[in-house]
């Protein structure tokens, strides 16, 4: 609400007080009271209660195996390594209707912070918004916004707003694989997010067919994955039916890669 760009992965915050529960919006509070709530940097500090609602409508105590304070943007910038890219994903609420002034006036605080303390470390800002993205010149259910329901809406987008690429959940990716050459015909990027991308074999299919990142939950696991895997050698196009990755080594042989290609599009038909 005070302008200062914060880390949180949900647009609300839930708490509870005398067994009532209390939802607010995070940009309805200022920053020392977004603070308040969760692990507290300075241990002698009392914390306000952090809660979740799940998917089913449960709600549970916000419990994890590890757990840090809640923090600023700036605070991020100082404390991570400078070698470190970030994905800066700029949220706003898909239920609200945004002025201009008011996406000028948010994406004016985070570039602020971003000019004065980023540095020289690789980095790149998403977003659900389209016209956020359009407005920072290069920031998969069903959305109003039409431009938010297909790859190639996405990837015309960018084309129109000289945007550097598509972030994307990975079944639509899985679902439209043609989509990848046409952004790289366009000198457009394609990451994806999702739970699949937790998914090693997912993931290698991915980097199969082009795609230039992934997004997971699983940093390490998936990092190390990612590492092992071999250049494929392609003497034809990445989505030809036949495809060489045989050099020094193989991470998946070719029936394992058959039956991969079997199983993607049963994962991508599986609820969230």
């Amino acid at each position: 609400k005070d302008g200062c760009p914060v880390i949180f992965h949900d647009d609300f915050i839930l708490t509870q007080k005398t067994e009532v529960l209390y939802e607010m919006r995070v940009t309805d509070l200022l920053l020392e009271e977004f603070l308040s709530y969760g692990v507290q940097k300075e241990p002698h500090k009392v914390s306000k209660p952090l809660l979740r609602r799940m998917e089913d409508g449960r709600v549970l105590t916000w419990s994890t195996e590890e757990d840090d304070y809640l923090c600023t943007l700036q605070e991020v910038f100082e404390h991570v390594s400078p070698h470190l890219g970030f994905n800066i994903e700029l949220k706003f609420d898909d239920n609200i209707i945004y002025p201009s002034v008011n996406l000028n006036r948010a994406l004016q605080a985070v570039l602020q912070v971003v000019f004065q303390y980023a540095g020289n470390r690789p980095l790149f800002f998403s977003t659900f918004q389209p016209d956020a993205a359009r407005i920072t010149q290069g920031g998969t259910a069903k959305h109003d916004d039409t431009r938010r329901n297909s790859l190639d809406n996405a990837i015309h987008v960018c084309q129109e707003y000289d945007l550097h690429g598509v972030v994307s959940e990975v079944r639509g990716v899985l679902k439209n694989p043609s989509a990848i050459l046409k952004a790289q015909e366009s000198n457009l990027a394609i990451l994806t997010y999702g739970q699949l991308n937790n998914v090693r074999e997912a993931v290698y299919v991915q980097y199969l067919m082009g795609v230039n990142g992934v997004i997971v939950d699983l940093v390490e696991e998936i990092s190390n994955a990612v590492a092992d895997f071999s250049k494929p050698d392609l003497g034809q196009s990445t989505f030809s039916n036949s495809v060489d990755i045989g050099r020094k080594h193989e991470s998946f042989s070719q029936q394992q890669l058959g039956f991969l290609l079997r199983l993607i599009p049963e994962l991508i038909q599986q609820p969230h």
